[in-house]
């Protein structure tokens, strides 16, 4: 699974025909699944990610997590996260993980996190969707789980 964290002030996340999803301060995360994934690596994120600590304390320094700060998370699925370039100039998705795999993870991840009190707003699985972001710093984390080893 490959993850590109941002860190925000507040983030809203619209579907055609929808209503909006809405966070105020707290993470963006957008997750992409790739094949072989699997819960293991969905369990390690969902673990991972609330305990990161890229928010500032008292001292202006990054050390705190978004449990610490009570922040909320926006989970958005990015099947654009399994791109190869190495060859030519049309990007290759060939290592994303079927849908039905995917999504399955994508509501693991979801859910686990809402099991450790954090609000999570989720996007719509497959979906064109459009995200405005108020990036906090800005900040940015890159997870890739197959270079972790997880």
């Amino acid at each position: 699974m490959r993850v590109v964290i941002q860190r925000v002030n507040r983030a809203e996340l619209t579907v055609e025909g929808l209503p909006p999803r809405r966070i105020g301060e707290g993470l963006v995360v957008f997750l992409g699944v790739l094949q072989g994934d699997g819960e293991a690596q969905a369990d390690f994120l969902a673990e991972k990610i609330p305990h990161l600590r890229i928010f500032k304390d008292e001292e202006d320094k990054m050390n705190r997590s978004l449990l610490d700060v009570g922040g909320e998370m926006l989970l958005v699925s990015n099947f654009t996260l399994s791109t190869d370039c190495k060859r030519g100039r049309r990007p290759s998705f060939d290592r994303a993980a079927p849908p039905s795999e995917a999504q399955a993870l994508y509501e693991r991840l979801a859910r686990q996190a809402r099991a450790q009190g954090i609000r999570v707003e989720t996007g719509e699985f497959g979906e064109h969707m459009h995200v405005l972001v108020e990036n906090d710093g800005p900040v940015n984390i890159i997870i890739d789980t197959e270079k972790i080893g997880k």
